[in-house]
């Protein structure tokens, strides 16, 4: 039986955790905690050995070094970590011989949605993004987005090599660009989480999308995520690279 802590238990991601766990016979939650609690102390009450991390982009990198030096595992799919935060937070866990798994979306259909486009990539020279969530989102783009954008990027280092001849109008009105690719950050209520990736090529379009259309569909990749962090040391960026 592995312990198991949720960090941000009230929030509507970690209240779907708890269930998850709740209702797995392999796994024990031992702790609920928001907030208002204080996580060192809980931690040493009720001694867990993974933490499940769904807070918030302002404290997240504070809670995963604090669980860190307590001797726990981070499962972390709080999005807003920088590059900079993820390579120090890496050289925290290996300094304490523990694994951290940080997934910017844990449906595995998104997972397979990053995986073709990245594919794509190859040989459709244009590509935009557009991700689609809840008004109550605290970060734009999404951590999906961007990690689409870092393996289409990855792949193919000339996309959208092209330079438009465009003028905005509107500013803002071509979306924010990160890695030379568009990105366009939907916030509407209704929405859960959904992107679409669409590539043009000469006479026709690919369109990848993918739609969570409840917060359950992450779950069967947290349960994966809480074992699978217990395998690896120091900080692994992508469910993709635990399945």
């Amino acid at each position: 039986m592995i312990r198991i802590l949720v960090n941000g238990a009230l929030g509507k991601m970690g209240a779907e955790t708890v269930k998850a766990v709740s209702g797995d016979a392999g796994l024990v939650l031992v702790a609920k905690t928001d907030a208002t609690d204080e996580l060192l102390h809980i931690i040493k009450e009720t001694k867990p050995e993974v933490a499940v991390e769904f807070t918030h982009p302002a404290c997240v990198k504070k809670n995963v070094e604090l669980l860190l030096r307590a001797g726990v595992r981070p499962v972390v799919g709080t999005t807003g970590l920088s590059a900079a935060d993820l390579a120090d937070l890496d050289v925290i866990a290996r300094s304490c011989n523990l694994g951290v798994l940080v997934a910017p979306n844990f449906a595995i259909g998104a997972v397979l949605m990053m995986k073709f486009a990245a594919t794509a990539a190859q040989y459709m020279p244009r590509v935009e993004i557009l991700e689609f969530h809840h008004d109550q989102k605290a970060d734009a783009p999404s951590g999906t987005a961007v990690k689409t954008a870092d393996l289409i990027a990855e792949t193919y280092e000339k996309i959208n090599d092209v330079v438009l001849d465009e003028k905005e109008l509107v500013v803002g009105a071509r979306g924010g660009t990160y890695r030379n690719i568009p990105i366009h950050s939907i916030r509407l209520p209704g929405f859960v989480a959904s992107q679409e990736v669409i590539f043009g090529g000469l006479g026709q379009t690919l369109k990848l999308r993918h739609d969570s259309i409840s917060r359950d569909s992450f779950m069967p990749g947290v349960l994966i995520a809480i074992r699978k962090v217990q395998e690896i040391t120091g900080l692994v960026y992508g469910l993709e690279n635990v399945l």
